[in-house]
């Protein structure tokens, strides 16, 4: 009988197990954390939004976008952070204070896209939704249980807004875009979580974006609602104005009776 010889490791074994682990340790986290861009901007694009970069943003964000004393580095933040800050008018910044709010556009649609080219040129990150990703035809209920999990201690559970510490806020949902929903939730803007594939899917996000839409087109079942803002101002209804009636009406009957 043969003897058998020991199995010789190759001498390039080793780093062909070390590359394939990498690539799929980077395209499982690309895949987990939704950073694949959209391959749509062209280079005149990208220029383009360099000089509006350099402009309007450069003096907090740095000449290369890596940050500085006054603004945080966005390399890495993506096409759909642009977009988003840019978009609703929380950017440029026009002063310090506990969070950035939302105020009049400064630049037309164009200008966004191609600003927001030109960062998603830095570094991947997270992309502008599709319309596809946007469309509001999944399942409200589904999105309403995610809603009530994931957003409801900050937004309130109908996205009427609430109060946080020290002097920030989460803004309420009602008349914000579909597309600037999902943006907010991939990216998280200032105060508010990230929430990538790996914890909401597309599907998940789509059936939120359902839910909030329902939660604006429909009236409340249950009557006037005070501004959805919980039982706090329900209670002080109640107390202002249903105990007011009764003690009225106590001061009525006892001078009647007299």
């Amino acid at each position: 009988m043969k003897s058998e010889k020991p199995m010789r490791r190759r001498p390039w074994a080793a780093g062909f197990v070390i590359f394939l682990g990498l690539v799929l340790s980077g395209g499982g986290y690309a895949t987990a954390t939704n950073v694949v861009q959209a391959d749509a901007s062209s280079p005149a694009q990208v220029d383009e939004g360099r000089k509006l970069f350099l402009a309007n943003c450069a003096t907090c964000h740095g000449s290369n976008g890596e940050g500085a004393v006054g603004g945080p580095s966005l390399i890495g933040v993506g096409a759909a952070s642009v977009d988003f800050q840019v978009g609703t008018g929380r950017m440029p910044g026009q002063g310090s204070g506990a969070q950035l709010r939302k105020k009049p556009v400064q630049f037309t649609d164009p200008q966004i896209a191609a600003m927001a080219a030109y960062v998603a040129s830095l570094a991947p990150g997270p992309a502008i939704p599709t319309e596809e990703m946007l469309r509001a035809d999944g399942d409200a209920t589904h999105g309403g249980e995610l809603f009530r999990i994931n957003c409801a201690m900050c937004h309130n559970a109908v996205g009427a807004g609430g109060a946080l510490t020290q002097g920030k806020f989460a803004p309420k949902l009602q008349g914000v875009t579909e597309k600037h929903v999902y943006e907010a939730m991939v990216t998280g803007p200032q105060n508010m979580p990230v929430f990538n594939d790996a914890n909401l899917t597309p599907e998940d996000k789509k059936d939120i974006i359902t839910f909030l839409q329902y939660v604006e087109e429909n009236d409340s079942v249950g009557g006037f609602e005070l501004g959805s803002i919980g039982p706090v101002a329900e209670g002080l209804f109640v107390w202002i104005f249903g105990l007011g009636f009764i003690i009225a009406i106590t001061v009525w009957l006892g001078a009647k009776s007299n």
